[in-house]
C-alpha cells in the first residue's frame, strides 16, 4: 500500500503543478511584455514588478511541489498567485454579460485549485517527497523538528 500511496502522491503533485510551471515557461516568461500590457490594462499596479513576482511564485511553487521539498510553502505561494490572478482576470461581477459565464468558470477553476493548495498547506506532500524523506532521516537520528516539515 506505501507503494501505491507513494506513486498516486508523486503523479498527483506533478499533475497539480504542472498548470503553474507551464503558465510561467509556456506564457508569462517569453511573452513578458505583452503579458505585463495586459496586467496594466487590468489595472494591476506596477505590472512588470508584479509580473516578475508572479513567475517567480509560479516556479518556485509549482518545482515545490512536484519535488515534495517545503511543499507546504510552495503551495502558499502558489495559493497567494491565485487569490491575485482570480482578483484581477476572472473577476465575473464585472464582466460583461457574454463573458460572465467564462470568467465564472475560470474563478470557480482558481477556487478549486486554492482548494488544492490550503489542501497541501495542511497536509503536506505526503510520502516519497524530499519533506518526508527529511522528516524519516530526522526521527531516525533523533533530531528535533520530527513531523511539522513536510
Amino acid at each position: 500500500m506505501h507503494v501505491i500511496q507513494g506513486l498516486l502522491s508523486v503523479l498527483g503533485r506533478l499533475l497539480i503543478a504542472t498548470i503553474f510551471i507551464m503558465s510561467a515557461v509556456g506564457n508569462k516568461v517569453p511573452k513578458f511584455d505583452a503579458v505585463a500590457q495586459y496586467m496594466a490594462a487590468e489595472g494591476v499596479p506596477q505590472p512588470k514588478i508584479l509580473l516578475a513576482g508572479a513567475i517567480a511564485f509560479l516556479l518556485l511553487g509549482g518545482l515545490s511541489i512536484v519535488l515534495g521539498y517545503k511543499a507546504r510553502i510552495g503551495a502558499l505561494l502558489l495559493l497567494i498567485f491565485l487569490a491575485a490572478a482570480t482578483y484581477y482576470f476572472h473577476d465575473f461581477w464585472k464582466a460583461p454579460a457574454e463573458k460572465q459565464q467564462s470568467e465564472m468558470i475560470q474563478f470557480m477553476k482558481n477556487l478549486s485549485l486554492m482548494g488544492t493548495m490550503v489542501f497541501l498547506i495542511a497536509n503536506g506532500a505526503g510520502p516519497w517527497s524530499l519533506d518526508s524523506i527529511k522528516r524519516h532521516r530526522d526521527d531516525e537520528s533523533g533530531q528535533a523538528g520530527g513531523r511539522g516539515t513536510d
